[in-house]
């Protein structure tokens, strides 16, 4: 047994076996040195971090086939180098995807009232409210996104209807000036 082993089973914090720890050993040697490979071709550091660190989560799925291998390194280096390349030619492509973007298809801004009164709602109401009318979904839709049926939707979106209108009211009245204040000199 390695001393993580036995270090982590004599603090009670679990188990670790012979491949976590070899996995672990692995990481802290390899890690530094695949960011540093990553940054040279995304040339952003949390970005290459990131990347390095999906890479090493794949590894750790497969790592009692991979760390069998002669260069397990070469394999981590490998999917992370395609991991940067697909994340590069991402960002090359979003230029010219959101040149070509509708502006129809943008997202009309929202009252923040309403937006405030929403966040009141319950969950599930909230759910209902964002689908039916900010998505402009049909009920049934709402229903089976929601995993409920058409009437439990129906009644999310009346009750939240009921709530709303309750809420909006109470701040219109709040924000109205009062008498006092509208002969103030």
């Amino acid at each position: 047994m390695s001393a993580i082993t036995l270090r982590l089973r004599q603090e009670g914090e679990g188990v670790v076996s012979e491949g976590d720890a070899g996995f672990t050993d692995f990481f802290r040697s390899e890690y530094p040195s695949l960011v540093r490979t990553l940054y040279l071709v995304v040339y952003d550091r949390e970005q290459a971090q990131d990347i390095a660190q999906d890479a090493f989560v794949q590894l750790f799925a497969r790592w009692r086939r991979i760390s069998h291998y002669d260069r397990p390194e070469a394999w981590v280096r490998r999917v992370g180098i395609r991991m940067a390349v697909r994340a590069c030619a991402r960002e090359r492509a979003r230029p010219h995807l959101e040149h070509q973007l509708d502006l129809a298809t943008l997202p009309k801004p929202v009252d923040v009232d309403i937006l405030r009164a929403v966040r009141q709602l319950p969950p599930s109401q909230r759910a209902a409210v964002s689908l039916f009318y900010l998505e402009d979904r049909p009920v049934s839709e709402v229903a089976e996104i929601l995993a409920c049926s058409e009437v439990t939707a129906k009644v999310h979106l009346h009750r939240a209807r009921k709530r709303l209108a309750e809420l909006l009211t109470d701040d219109q009245l709040t924000d109205e000036p009062t008498k006092e204040t509208r002969h103030v000199s």
